[in-house]
């Protein structure tokens, strides 16, 4: 089980959840099971969710795996140029 805290618009599709539990070994499996407990979280997932692991942020990485004391945060995909 890891805790995820999810920011902004991410907590606001997950009914306004801020910290999550949930049992994920990787970010594949945490957005899938997302998905299936929050379905509003399912066009972000789709569209791209940064996770920032210890201040680290994966955004193509899904098969990172997800330490179970570390710091998982969800923020929206940011774009930039």
């Amino acid at each position: 089980m890891v805790a995820v805290t999810l920011w902004g618009s991410v907590a606001a599709a997950a009914g306004g959840a801020e910290t999550i539990d949930i049992e994920a070994k990787d970010i594949r499996e945490l957005f899938g099971k997302l998905a299936e407990q929050y379905p509003g979280l399912e066009p972000l997932v789709e569209n791209g969710i940064a996770v920032a692991i210890d201040g680290v942020i994966y955004r193509d990485s899904w098969s990172k795996e997800l330490p179970r004391d570390a710091e998982i945060v969800l923020l929206p995909r940011l774009a930039g140029g």
